[in-house]
């Protein structure tokens, strides 16, 4: 089998951005997860932080697991907060949410990451499990090189005034609305 060089570019600059993934379709994880992938390729660290999840299993769990050493994921949730018959009070959801923002920023300070995920933040956000100058002071301590991706529904406008890049998932179709249960390996 012939072996094919591929080109690599490299940025003249290299600049650490903010990547704000929201909306409410389907796929803002999975798009994070993917960029997490990607930078596996190159070598890169990567630090997942799930503000919301914890609670239920799903393969992206034990999916991460085998890139490791390259990504490590914290799950610090409760589940989805006063959805889905979660049974724990808010005080828990939030007690939670504040222990993620201080691991977040001990992972995003520590020098070890070239990204730091923090996973369902913007919801977080809006249910105030975590507080906008919370948030904001995340951002606004990012190291210079480092990527930041906050993901989830509903993001905060001065979220996205401070991000680089914005993308929003918009659902035309989803499958659970015409009676179909969530499926293995796509929904969780």
């Amino acid at each position: 089998m012939e072996t094919v060089s591929l080109q690599r570019l490299e940025p003249k600059k290299k600049v650490g951005l903010i990547v704000v993934i929201t909306g409410n379709g389907k796929g803002k994880t999975s798009s994070a997860l993917g960029m997490a992938v990607r930078a596996t390729g190159y070598d890169m660290r990567v630090c997942i932080v799930q503000f919301m999840k914890g609670d239920m299993y799903s393969g992206e769990m034990d999916g991460i697991k085998r890139l490791a050493p390259n990504v490590e994921m914290h799950l610090t949730g409760k589940g989805f907060c006063g959805i889905m018959g979660n049974p724990y009070p808010y005080e828990e959801h939030r007690a939670n949410a504040q222990d993620a923002i201080k691991l977040a920023k001990e992972k995003m300070l520590c020098g070890k990451f070239d990204i730091v995920i923090l996973d369902e933040i913007n919801n977080a956000l809006k249910l105030k499990l975590v507080d906008l100058p919370q948030v904001l002071d995340l951002i606004d301590s990012k190291p210079g090189p480092m990527h930041l991706i906050l993901t989830g529904r509903d993001a905060h406008p001065d979220v996205i005034t401070r991000a680089n890049t914005v993308s929003e998932v918009h659902e035309l179709k989803h499958a659970y609305r015409s009676g179909i249960e969530p499926q293995k390996g796509i929904d969780y």
